[in-house]
């Protein structure tokens, strides 16, 4: 809206009408602010809006590439989950081969859910996200570590402890980090 110096004494020939007109800054900050909200919006109904990932490694829109947590810890080797039985926990969706194991999950998803969001174990203690390999993997004292593969698993295994020292300092940073090492 303009703003007008009326002058006593003056004739002012500027009508209510022309006070009503939008100036050309407020016509731009318009088209502007509409452009934005109709991009967002076709960016949400084309879904190539932003899509914010969970705290967990994931690949294909599943956390720690859909295999199963819980069979990790209870069967001892990677069993790839179903689409069926998922949970979702901090915000990642995990996949799991039964009802039953989803359902331990989700009463205890800290017991079973892989230490360092699913990244790689090692690389963390080196202080950098790593992929992993659901064959890569050990269970230290009821915890699931994965590795980027079996030989850097071989090489974990060589100072769990030691490595679990540096990677417990190194996640609190390193979980900030968006590069991931493939």
């Amino acid at each position: 809206m303009k703003s007008v110096a009326v002058i006593p004494g003056q004739a002012n020939s500027i009508h209510l009408a022309d006070l009503l007109k939008p100036s050309v800054h407020e016509i731009a900050r318009g088209r502007r602010v509409r452009y934005c909200v109709l991009t967002a919006f076709v960016l949400w109904i084309s879904g190539l809006a932003p899509v914010f990932a969970g705290d967990y490694f994931e690949s294909d829109g599943v956390a720690i590439g859909g295999y199963d947590p819980v069979a990790y810890i209870t069967e001892h080797k990677p069993v790839k989950g179903l689409p069926e039985f998922q949970s979702v926990h901090r915000g990642s969706t995990f996949q799991f081969v039964s009802a039953a194991h989803r359902d331990a999950f989700a009463v205890e998803p800290d017991k079973y859910a892989p230490q360092y969001g699913g990244y790689c174990a090692y690389g963390m203690a080196k202080g950098y996200k790593a992929t992993t390999d659901p064959a890569a993997f050990s269970v230290i004292h009821g915890t699931l570590y994965l590795n980027y593969s079996v030989a850097v698993r071989s090489r974990w295994l060589s100072d769990v402890p030691g490595y679990i020292k540096q990677a417990d300092a190194n996640w609190p940073a390193v979980m900030t980090f968006t590069k991931v090492r493939e």
